[in-house]
């Protein structure tokens, strides 16, 4: 799985994932994250998510990373938004609306890019790596967090051989495994995904989306 298929999904219109409202788990349990206003926010493999307005609008500064220029623009344009366009070496910067998004690899990105993280919103990202990437991800990306930073992370759990992923189902032992080295695990909830609510092609008959408080020590 390689930057080219991301680039072919958003190019052919292959994104169930995307959603047009906020995450309703995300309304559910940012509160209890007590991240303060003005606080910037990292949102990994972010696509064009409604999840970044509503934290804007909760007072908070966005930074996302998304490999598709295609789903960066869309994004600004949907939300009548007119991005400040800037370079740096992790990729194209835009920025508007309290919003700023690299298009860029993510994996690219360094402890300078992210020091003044004080939060992490992974909803699409972890789930979208196979395991070796996920084991990479955790302990690259994270890793460049500060102390202190908090995360709410979303995943979701299905019978893997029922279909392959992305996304892909990441078990609780999976999490545990890839953070607890640097970062506290909580489990927030767990709850049924019902079939009417998956996307049409990916369903599979019991699919749970979970949710976790990460803490980094």
């Amino acid at each position: 799985m390689d930057t080219r298929y991301w680039q072919d999904r958003w190019t052919e219109g292959r994104t169930g994932w995307h959603q047009d409202q906020p995450t309703p788990l995300l309304l559910k349990h940012w509160p209890a994250l007590d991240v303060a206003p003005g606080s910037r926010v990292f949102v990994p493999l972010a696509g064009k998510s409604q999840d970044m307005r509503w934290l804007a609008a909760q007072g908070h500064r966005v930074l996302g990373v998304e490999l598709s220029q295609l789903a960066v623009e869309r994004f600004f344009a949907e939300n009548g938004l007119a991005p400040r366009v800037s370079s740096t070496r992790y990729g194209r910067h835009y920025e508007a609306g309290g919003i700023e998004i690299i298009c860029g690899d993510a994996f690219g990105l360094d402890s300078d890019a992210l020091r003044d993280c004080r939060a992490v919103f992974d909803r699409a990202a972890l789930i979208a790596l196979p395991p070796p990437l996920r084991r990479r991800y955790a302990a690259e990306l994270y890793a460049c967090l500060p102390a202190g930073c908090r995360g709410l992370l979303l995943t979701i759990e299905y019978p893997q051989e029922e279909k392959e992923g992305p996304p892909f189902s990441v078990p609780g032992d999976e999490v545990r495994s890839l953070f607890s080295a640097d970062w506290s695990v909580g489990l927030l909830e767990r709850r049924d995904i019902p079939v009417e609510k998956q996307d049409p092609q990916e369903r599979v008959i019991a699919q749970q989306a979970v949710a976790y408080q990460l803490i980094r020590r």
